[in-house]
């Protein structure tokens, strides 16, 4: 039997001595002669291999039913009639219907390359071809990018077909990762394509639809190019739409555009990143004026109406529920050593040589850490261990702070499986096609339950495939997250996703670059703002106080700073000072809030 530690006077053993593996976890914090609690996991959740390594038993898989009954909503908490539900046979007829909608040669490029259409592509297709807001919510795999591109493209190939395609930028796809953003504009390419032979093919014509990518890796010269010839759909992220949305040249590309795609709509929505990110996206509907349509791409959240509200306010969207159970192969991972607080040199010793022997065993894998250093760290010690040949390496780090072409040459050998292993952060944790990667390892406990099916959802990334991950805790109190976290995904249970109201440092970056690019009437403003979901409470009052801030600066050392505003007090208008423009380009974004250290006065 297996005892942790919870802060009595004697250490107990996290493995037991003689190599007998225990059948059940407990958490105490008394003795084991004292009556055990309950168990958190199952009896044979558990077991030991004669190594000593903790491996998953086979019972605690998750139940094989990807849920394909979704919920489906014009506005929020409608639910799909009784017919629409799963094994009625009306599935295969509205299969059919949604593809039909599409045009021929999106359609016939589709089905030479898939057997049909998956469940969440079904469901979107008819609102989205109607113009009408939509969020789809569905795990990894389940092709909810392509449900949203194929049907924005089917808009444009029938603009072009029309004669009404200009060369201008249509549709704006934001992505919270610069990676997934680059893999988003390879995977267009083939797409694209394919769709204009088929064009071609069917006597339309020679119709181009061009995609191009703008974040702060896009070199001045491509960026010289792109405003010059912009493309049709232009993939981006956050930080560079607001640098966009506040330069001339940004704001006259993106005039023209008429959707926006959200992908991972879920990973900034309860951060200050997704309060600065709604402002944006509200810039960015004032400036087209024309009824942007936003479709947003999540993982599975609850609730999910939260979500729907944050993309599109308390206006209507239709939302594709597909839920997110589905089977999964997760297990952890504990070195012979006993794990304390912290870890030693001994026991990462184990760490590294066990993370070898799994990537040995398996095709191409992914090992995800917390930290940047941690990424360079452990990619180190399991090139010492799996590099022996002397030739390209088959370990390398992926992470943001490393330069544009090791990044992308990363990703590259990683989906065209030159790369046995990938030590990753957050930057390999979204949507992003890895190719056939056949495990996910996590260092250290991932701290929620999206977070670790996100990342192990890296792993058997198709429809039909199965996710497989190993989780090593680092030290005991990880042990114990790491176990309910197991519990939780085994539960089908899922973290409770709360956007938090809109932060007032963000709202002043907003505001200078709002006006830096062009003189606005404070009415008009305090209805821009009030229009997004993290500042649906913002007051006039508070308003007014940031607004005096920017205008009247502060007094501090070194004279009046921050006064980046002119405010006609007499006819309500704002217009900047000069500099305001560099002030918010240079200075714009969130800062994450990270805990590492404790401040004490």
């Amino acid at each position: 039997m297996l005892f942790i530690n919870g802060g009595g006077s004697a250490p107990f053993p996290i493995l037991p001595a003689g190599g007998v593996g225990p059948s059940v976890l407990f958490v105490s914090n008394a003795h084991p002669s004292v009556p055990a609690p309950t168990p958190i996991l199952s009896p044979r959740a558990l077991d030991f291999n004669p190594r000593g390594w903790l491996r998953y038993a086979r019972d605690w898989r998750a139940p094989p039913c990807v849920n394909i009954a979704p919920r489906v909503s014009a506005g929020y908490g409608a639910v799909l009639p009784n017919s629409a539900q799963r094994g009625q046979p009306n599935e295969v007829r509205t299969s059919l219907r949604a593809i039909d909608q599409l045009h021929p040669a999106i359609r016939n490029w589709f089905s030479g390359q898939f057997a049909a259409p998956t469940p969440c592509q079904i469901e979107a297709w008819p609102a989205i071809l109607e113009g009408r807001h939509a969020l789809i919510a569905a795990p990894t795999g389940s092709g909810k990018t392509l449900a949203a591109f194929l049907a924005v493209i089917d808009r444009l190939v029938r603009e072009a077909e029309g004669g009404g395609l200009a060369d201008t930028t249509a549709v704006v796809y934001v992505s919270p990762l610069k990676a997934l953003g680059n893999d988003i504009h390879r995977n267009l390419e083939a797409p694209l394509l394919g769709i204009a032979r088929e064009l071609q093919r069917l006597g339309s014509g020679d119709i181009a639809i061009r995609s191009g990518v703008r974040t702060g890796d896009t070199p001045a010269a491509e960026r010289l190019r792109m405003r010059r010839s912009p493309p049709h759909i232009l993939v981006t992220t956050p930080e560079s739409l607001y640098i966009l949305l506040t330069s001339a040249g940004g704001r006259a590309m993106l005039e023209t555009a008429h959707t926006v795609i959200v992908d991972e709509v879920h990973a900034v929505a309860a951060t200050k990143r997704g309060a600065h990110l709604a402002l944006s996206l509200a810039r960015l509907d004032a400036l087209a004026g024309q009824g942007l349509r936003r479709i947003g791409l999540s993982a599975t959240q609850r609730p999910i109406d939260e979500v729907a509200r944050y993309l599109c306010g308390e206006g209507p969207c239709h939302i594709v529920d597909m839920g997110h159970r589905r089977a999964w192969d997760l297990g952890l991972v504990l070195p012979q050593s006993p794990l304390a607080a912290v870890m030693s040199n001994e026991v990462w010793g184990e760490v590294y040589d066990r993370l070898a022997d799994l990537i040995t065993r398996h095709r191409t894998t992914i090992v995800f850490v917390n930290t940047r250093r941690m990424a360079e760290r452990v990619a180190r010690h399991l090139s010492e261990r799996l590099d022996t040949t002397g030739e390209a390496p088959c370990i390398a780090a992926h992470h943001g702070s490393l330069a544009r072409e090791h990044r992308l040459s990363a990703e590259a050998r990683l989906k065209g499986g030159s790369l046995r292993a990938l030590v990753a952060t957050a930057s390999l944790e979204l949507g992003i096609d890895v190719g056939e990667v056949d495990l996910c390892c996590q260092i250290g406990s991932p701290r929620s339950i999206a977070t670790l099916l996100q990342r192990v959802g890296r792993s058997g990334h198709a429809i039909a495939g199965l996710p497989k991950g190993r989780l090593f805790p680092l030290s005991r109190d990880d042990l114990i997250e790491c176990s309910a976290l197991l519990e939780a995904a085994r539960r089908g249970e899922i973290d409770r996703l709360a956007v938090p109201p809109g932060a007032v440092d963000v709202l002043a970056q907003q505001l200078v670059a709002i006006v830096a690019a062009e003189d606005y009437d404070e009415d008009r403003l305090f209805d821009l703002v009030r229009g997004t979901h993290p500042y649906r409470a913002l007051t006039r009052p508070e308003l007014e106080a940031v607004v005096r801030l920017l205008s009247e600066g502060y007094s501090g050392r070194w004279g009046r700073r921050a006064a980046y505003l002119h405010r006609d007090a007499v006819n309500r208008r704002l217009r900047p000072r000069r500099g305001a423009r560099l002030i918010a380009v240079t200075s714009g974004g969130a800062i994450p809030e990270i805990a590492d250290y404790e401040v004490r006065e």
